[in-house]
């Protein structure tokens, strides 16, 4: 079974070497839609995927990082780089350039790292992330599986290889959340105290 769960944010790049001349040479934003899509093959003894509530946590602090914030491309130039920060309190570092595709890769392996780092406590299938969408406009949008996040060919990603600016870890619901994550250390998510026998 699959659920959906949709974040959006404003976000500001430029996507090197792209077709379009405006996209590759100008700083310009968009109005991102961020899906979500997980599936399991059991539901929990609230007889759901995954709470919609628990996505309201880590997952939504590391994707609302991006909001009214500057994403470049690690490898950009660097006084381009260094305005970015200089200019900007809220920024971010990729290993692989901004664009849509490579947005919806970042997405699904952050939210993949955060499940797998999640110790569950009501009961859950194994849950995984589906797919992650990624809308750059009302009509483009990229979409990534699994196979996509693992693919070298298309850049490789890693937890040390994406850096967040120090405003927006200081906005973290949890500061060291990042840290965490890269530690190992698992995120607790709530005990429940069953009020009715599962029927499951």
């Amino acid at each position: 079974m699959l659920i959906r769960k949709l974040f959006k944010f404003e976000n500001a790049h430029i996507v090197r070497n792209c077709s379009s001349d405006r996209c590759k040479r100008s700083l310009h934003g968009h109005s991102y839609k961020v899906e979500v899509l997980l599936q399991a093959n059991r539901l929990d003894h609230g007889q759901m995927v995954y709470d919609f509530g628990l996505m309201k946590g880590v997952i939504k602090d590391l994707i609302d990082s991006f909001d009214h914030a500057i994403t470049y491309w690690s490898k950009d130039d660097a006084e381009y780089i260094d305005a970015c920060q200089k200019f900007s309190a809220r920024w971010i570092a990729l290993p692989v350039s901004p664009s849509a595709e490579q947005f919806s890769r970042v997405f699904f392996y952050l939210v993949r790292a955060v499940l797998n780092n999640t110790q569950m406590n009501n009961g859950e299938g194994e849950i995984s992330v589906h797919s992650v969408i990624v809308h750059e406009t009302d009509t483009g949008y990229a979409q990534c599986f699994a196979e996509d996040v693992d693919n070298p060919h298309m850049g490789q990603l890693s937890l040390d290889s994406i850096e967040f600016s120090e405003q927006i870890q200081a906005e973290w619901s949890i500061p060291t959340l990042y840290q965490q994550l890269k530690d190992g250390t698992p995120f607790q998510n709530p005990q429940v105290s069953l009020q009715v026998n599962s029927l499951l």
